[in-house]
């Protein structure tokens, strides 16, 4: 099975990635194949384990429409998505090799799209 990993503590949030997946899709202006959500800012009131008790961060979702740019992949290229990535913080892969990325030094989401029967 196919997945993205995001490694949303380096998200900054630029929407590169829905940009390119809109056009990639040819999707109209308001819908997405993969939607960058902002969570925050807020300020944590008890002690939390960080350099900063603020929390704010950028997490890509993929949508309902994401086919994880099949067509693409299956040329050899990467999904539009991951290309466009100006952080470097989203990977496609099979979800086995996608876990063995996962660090445990920073914050990751893996993320799969409904497949097709």
């Amino acid at each position: 099975m196919k997945g993205i990993l995001v490694n949303y503590e380096f998200c900054t949030g630029c929407h590169s990635c829905e940009v390119a997946c809109r056009n990639e899709l040819g999707l109209k202006r308001g819908e997405y194949g993969i939607k960058v959500s902002e969570i925050g800012p807020w300020k944590y009131s008890v002690p939390v384990k960080s350099d900063t008790p603020f929390e704010w961060v950028y997490m890509p979702v993929l949508t309902r429409a994401c086919d994880m740019c099949e067509d693409r992949v299956a040329m050899g290229k990467l999904p539009s998505c991951e290309q466009a990535c100006q952080a470097w913080c989203i990977y496609h892969g099979e979800i086995e090799d996608l876990v063995k990325k996962m660090d445990g030094d920073s914050r990751w989401v893996l993320l799969t799209t409904k497949t097709a029967k």
